[in-house]
């Protein structure tokens, strides 16, 4: 049996302890049912990316009555769960500035189209009055 499996085993027999239902966890935590099932079935592998394994395994377990921490902690002692890449905050920071300084081009860039496109309605208008004259 897969290390998986007997976490996600873990999960469904501390929520069927409660008597809860699996709507019943998906309707309070938003996961939708499916993945509830893929999580007490040990499929982690349906999860896209490790954030969102992480964060329905904490919602999971809160409104199961769980401490989220220690069934995170649970998740982490399975040999293939996926680890957090080590990462660089000084990298990440550079990444973010660079985004902004994205966003601010973007939206300058919106800004002056609207203008023009203000200026070339207001020359038109102008140029069919001038016509009509």
């Amino acid at each position: 049996m897969n290390d998986y499996l007997a976490f996600g085993r873990y999960l469904r027999a501390q929520r069927e302890l409660r008597g809860l239902a699996v709507d019943e966890i998906a309707r309070r935590s938003k996961i939708p049912p499916t993945l509830i099932d893929a999580l007490e079935e040990g499929q982690a592998e349906r999860f896209p990316e490790r954030v969102f394994l992480l964060n329905y395994v904490r919602s999971y377990a809160t409104i199961v009555g769980l401490d989220p921490d220690d069934a995170l902690n649970r998740l982490e002692q399975v040999p293939e769960a996926p680890r957090a890449a080590s990462f660089d905050p000084a990298a990440l920071e550079v990444v973010r500035r660079q985004r902004a300084i994205s966003m601010l081009w973007v939206c300058l860039a919106v800004a002056a189209l609207g203008v023009a496109a203000v200026a070339a309605d207001t020359l038109y208008e102008t140029a069919v009055r001038a016509s009509y004259r």
